[in-house]
């Protein structure tokens, strides 16, 4: 099955890129698509590998007895930093520009490899989007049991390939690239991710379960920010009256990912767990159309210390609650009163399982219930445009 991706890659024209993204998000599949004709370069090929890595400078003799047109493809950069020296040169030197490829920025930057001192631009390739998905017959309950992984949603096996996936690249290739020093801890730590993930996240009682420092798992929760394989979601802090939160909140960059590492199997609407998968996909799709549209709009939650809760806020202004029902309640607008009495908010959404979307009244205030298939229009359409 073949997908349009949404990302923007135009840049290259301008500028050569990094793209980022954890393993099998399609950038590579992606990148030949678009480019048949680039010069391609896999490291993930041990014969490419062990040549590159004794001998650099063949990158650069061999391109310069090319005739380029367009973007040079690196597929994996961070498996030989050295190569980035190279590449600065064929910038600097001959004009050339590259499109860059890793599951992790991570060894490059801890490494103090060249990161081209602003000659590249970043971007991030995440999981299948809604739009993307649209005309794939993929239903929301496969979304919520196996995510949005290509290769996997394609997979007749898809459990049996999440499994593999997790097994693989989550745990043994993270320790492969010397990312962790002790493979056993981490891999209990990925555990208690996927059983924590959409929670607020707690230091001590990680490391008392790990039995080991809250610094250690601090560091843990770095890896997987700058592998791309999850994120640590900032509380909103500005409300005056009640007194918010400030710990963060860790999503993993896919449902499918977490539900492996959480034991969740089947997991079926009504359930508690489907809440929390579905509230999971929402900031999927939250985090994928922010990154894609260079948003600079924060993506936060809030919480206050008495308990009173919304799930997701884009900047100062949108107010979004996820509740895996099919008929919400006035009782579930209660975070989005709640906040609304703090702060001027323009839109108030629920999203939910409802068959049609609805508006609420309540003292004046206006909340729109939308099922998640309307939701997701506006989002991909701008909709809820920046302030």
């Amino acid at each position: 099955m073949k997908y349009q991706r949404l990302i923007d890659l135009s840049l290259i024209e301008h500028k050569s890129l990094f793209l980022f993204g954890p393993r099998q998000t399609g950038k590579s599949f992606l990148l030949k698509e678009r480019y048949p004709k680039a010069p391609y370069y896999d490291l993930l090929k041990s014969d490419l590998f062990l040549k590159f890595s004794k001998f650099p400078h063949l990158l650069r003799e061999e391109l310069l007895a090319q005739k380029i047109q367009g973007p040079v493809i690196i597929d994996e950069i961070q498996k030989i930093p050295i190569l980035l020296d190279e590449v600065h040169h064929l910038i600097e030197a001959k004009g050339m520009k590259f499109i860059l490829t890793g599951s992790s920025a991570r060894k490059l930057k801890r490494g103090g490899a060249n990161l081209l001192a602003g000659r590249a631009l970043k971007k991030n390739l995440y999981p299948l989007t809604y739009p993307e998905l649209l005309n794939a017959n993929i239903d929301l309950d496969k979304i919520i049991n196996f995510g949005k992984l290509p290769a996997i949603l394609n997979s007749k096996i898809a459990y049996e390939e999440l499994v593999a996936y997790v097994g693989t690249y989550l745990k043994e290739e993270v320790y492969a690239e010397s990312l962790v020093r002790n493979l056993e801890p981490f891999s209990q730590f990925l555990d208690l991710v996927g059983l924590s993930n959409t929670e607020m996240v707690s230091y001590t009682n990680i490391s008392s379960d790990l039995g080991v420092s809250a610094k250690t798992v601090k560091e843990y929760y770095t890896i997987l920010e700058d592998t791309l394989l999850g994120e640590l979601l900032s509380p909103f802090t500005k409300t005056i009256k009640r007194k918010p939160t400030r710990t963060p909140k860790f999503y993993l960059f896919d449902i499918g990912v977490a539900n492996i590492l959480g034991q969740r199997i089947a997991v079926k609407q009504k359930s508690e767990a489907f809440g929390k998968c579905f509230e999971h996909f929402i900031y999927t799709e939250l985090r994928a159309y922010l990154d894609y549209h260079s948003d600079l709009r924060k993506l936060t939650f809030w919480r206050s210390k008495n308990h009173q809760e919304v799930d997701f806020l884009i900047g100062d202004s949108i107010a979004i609650e996820v509740k895996g029902t099919t008929q919400v309640q006035k009782r579930h607008l209660k975070g989005l009163q709640v906040l609304s009495e703090e702060i001027n908010l323009k839109h108030k959404i629920v999203v939910s399982l409802d068959s049609a979307a609805r508006l609420i009244a309540i003292d004046g205030d206006e909340y729109h219930i939308l099922p998640y298939q309307i939701f997701l229009e506006k989002l991909w359409n701008h909709e809820f445009g920046r302030e």
